[in-house]
């Protein structure tokens, strides 16, 4: 705060020189004896012969104020005597001017009296205000007229000066506006680099309204045009709207950053930004609909702008407690306090003079600055509140530390005491797991034994069948070669010093006694029924080799269809009469895997589907069980399908849990499809289930190749 009433000293100090100085405008055209009126031509086309007989209004101020606008002017002097002027100049102080003219009636004769074309013209006055040199004698009867059109804000200062008046005018203002100039130039070089280093978008903001805020300033006061684009071209009409519109769009911006409408206040955000919005709107009513009425918009925006700001930051300082925003609304009211006294000027409520007309200007600084003044305290505030927070943040730290200290003891004390508690629970636990593992063991064992068990049973019965067929045949066989070493022994027999004739007449009796060629005959047929059987029990005993690998670790190649076909004569004595087996073997490479656990697999599946079969409760004439392969996509897949009893969609999800079974107590364990999972999962392959209630199931295995 001790640099901010510092500035005010120093703003203080220089407004009390400038009001010292001040050139007040006491040589205006009622002093030098003329008599003004008005007449308004709103068609923009009358010419100065058609108003000379029309009704004039006087004039009461030398402060021609006509308002917002866009009609011409004419303004009518007349005079009560004669009058000598000696160089004076007629000045309207006024840039922004679309049209200045004038013209002089004597008698019957209109002389148009051209713009002043001096240095002092050609160096100030064309974009600070029109000036006219005056005729050196101007009868009483002689009338001056002046033609004055504006398209924006009406206000046409009018005196009567001499060159040397008006250069001190202008010198005068030129300083001020490198005053002006100079600080804006400071504040905009000073928060860009604070933006730079800081990178707050607040400051960005704020550089902006700087730039559009000197621009429009300049451009009110005709600098623009005299420095940086030519008097009276598209750019320098448009300026004063269109830096005064973009002003008021980074006004809005800067606000909701540096107030943070959107964290102490919603409804003040809501109704920001749509004001912002209106700002862009103006903006494309300038570009369309031309300055008149983008002029309107900008004053109706400016004072509701002006009105919104203050009601935001009067809320955020009182209600929110936010200090910065003290900076904030001292700024604006500045500002306000500085465009109400402008005003009021207009309307010759306080003089007309260097130090009123730049009342705007000296306001507008002083704001820049309590804005900067404002960012800053906004940075140190923020600081404080982080440098607060650290300081509770390490106080809670230092008391939590204290009473960590505190409960560590008791907590010392509970953990010694839950350590035992816990080293008794894990020794418990311990004997549990072991006793859980050995009886998972002995489940696992238990199903391993039951799947022998039934392997047994098979392999028994079919064994025995094709030995019971040669056990049969070997009586049989036995008799029918007794006959014939009984023919041959006849033979062997037969004494030659004999007859021969009538010994061989004796065995040919025998063999017809005995029946030859049926004995032949049948000794094939035992013997072909011998063959069959050794057959069928070589096919067991392959069958049993390829189970007999189950425990090997090892991958190797194998044919997946050989493994399915032995699994099925192993279980061949389980099939029901009314079970047919269809067969569809595909054309499969050879897969690397562990043989004997595939083969388990199979045996499981297949077991599981004759089970399912035989349960069912209503028997069809034929069933049906469906072992297909096949080679698709760089896998095998084998479809093992049957038509037995089939399961609900809740039994398939829980199929592969262990110990889950939907035997009967005793039946099973409940750990055969959870292997078979595990054997595929193992083998880097999967199972899919297809099962529909009453209609049978299909698992359908997929294996790749290498699982490697």
């Amino acid at each position: 705060m001790k640099i901010f009433f510092r500035f005010l000293f120093f703003f203080a100090f220089t407004l009390s020189f400038l009001n010292a100085n001040a050139v007040v405008y006491n040589e205006g055209i009622v002093e030098n004896g003329f008599t003004p009126s008005f007449y308004r031509d709103g068609t923009n086309k009358a010419k100065l012969k058609q108003l000379v007989d029309k009704k004039f209004t006087p004039i009461k101020t030398e402060i021609f104020n006509f308002g917002l606008d866009s009609a011409t002017y004419w303004i009518k002097m007349t005079r009560q005597n004669d009058k000598t002027f000696d160089s004076d100049i007629l000045f309207i102080d006024q840039s922004r001017l679309a049209l200045a003219e004038m013209y002089i009636l004597r008698k019957d004769s209109i002389f148009q009296i051209n713009p002043h074309n001096s240095s002092l013209y050609t160096n100030n006055s064309l974009t600070q205000g029109k000036l006219f040199k005056l005729p050196a004698f101007i009868h009483k009867d002689d009338i001056v007229f002046l033609k004055l059109r504006a398209t924006e804000t009406f206000l046409a200062p009018v005196s009567i000066r001499d060159e040397g008046s008006l250069l001190n005018i202008f010198s005068l203002r030129g300083i001020i506006f490198g005053f002006y100039t100079g600080i804006m130039v400071i504040m905009f070089v000073y928060n860009l680099f604070l933006f730079i280093i800081i990178r707050d978008k607040s400051y960005l903001y704020y550089i902006f309204y700087i730039l559009f805020t000197w621009l429009t300033q300049i451009s009110i006061q005709g600098y623009s045009s005299k420095y940086f684009w030519a008097h009276g071209s598209v750019l320098d009409n448009y300026s004063v709207v269109l830096f005064s519109s973009l002003t008021l769009v980074f006004t809005s911006l800067f606000t909701l950053s540096f107030l943070n409408t959107k964290v102490f206040s919603k409804t003040w955000h809501k109704l920001i930004t749509i004001f912002f919005y209106l700002t862009i709107v103006n903006l494309a009513v300038l570009y369309f609909s031309g300055i008149y009425y983008a002029f309107i918009t900008m004053q109706f925006l400016t004072i509701t702008g002006t009105i919104l700001a203050l009601s935001a930051a009067n809320f955020v300082y009182f209600k929110k407690h936010f200090k910065p925003a003290g900076y904030y609304l001292v700024a604006w009211s500045v500002l306000l306090i500085g465009a109400i006294l402008f005003i009021m000027k207009d309307y010759g409520v306080i003089p007309y003079n260097n130090f009123t007309i730049y009342l705007l200007q000296i306001a507008s600084a002083i704001e820049v600055m309590l804005l900067s003044f404002a960012l800053a305290d906004k940075i140190n505030f923020f600081k404080k509140e982080n440098e607060v927070a650290q300081a509770q943040a390490l106080n809670a730290s230092l008391e939590n530390q204290k009473l960590i200290k505190e409960q560590n003891i008791v907590l010392e004390k509970k953990v010694q005491e839950r350590t035992e508690e816990l080293q008794n629970t894990n020794s418990t636990l311990n004997v549990t797991l072991t006793n859980l593992k050995d009886t998972q063991s002995q489940l696992v064992d238990a199903e391993k034994m039951a799947a022998l068990g039934q392997l047994t049973a098979g392999i028994a019965h079919e064994i025995n069948n094709p030995i019971n067929f040669v056990t049969s045949n070997i009586k049989p066989l036995e008799l029918d070669i007794n006959d014939l070493k009984e023919i041959i022994t006849k033979y062997e027999e037969i004494d030659f010093d004999k007859d021969v004739k009538e010994q061989v007449e004796e065995i040919e009796a025998f063999k017809k006694q005995i029946d030859l060629n049926f004995v032949n005959n049948e000794i094939s047929s035992l013997l072909s029924g011998i063959s069959e059987g050794a057959k069928r029990t070589a096919e067991i005993i392959r069958s049993l080799r390829n189970f007999s690998r189950i425990d090997e670790t090892d991958m190797k190649p194998i044919d997946l269809n050989e493994g399915l076909q032995s699994t099925l004569v192993l279980v061949r004595n389980n099939l029901p009469d009314n079970l047919t087996v269809i067969k569809e073997y595909g054309n499969l490479p050879k897969v690397e895997c562990l043989p004997g656990k595939i083969n388990q697999v199979f045996m499981n599946l297949v077991s599981n589907a004759i089970q399912a079969i035989k349960t069912k409760e209503i028997q069809r004439e034929e069933e049906f069980l469906t072992i297909k392969t096949w080679y698709q996509d760089q896998q095998v897949k084998i479809s093992i399908k049957d038509t037995g009893i089939g399961m609900t969609e809740e039994t398939k999800h829980r199929i592969f849990e262990p110990f889950f079974t939907t035997k009967d107590i005793g039946e099973g364990t409940g750990l055969g499809l959870s292997i078979v999972f595990s054997i595929i999962e193992k083998h880097k392959g999967h199972i899919d289930v297809i099962s529909k209630l009453g209609e049978g199931t299909e698992f359908i295995i997929t294996l790749n190749i290498n699982p490697q």
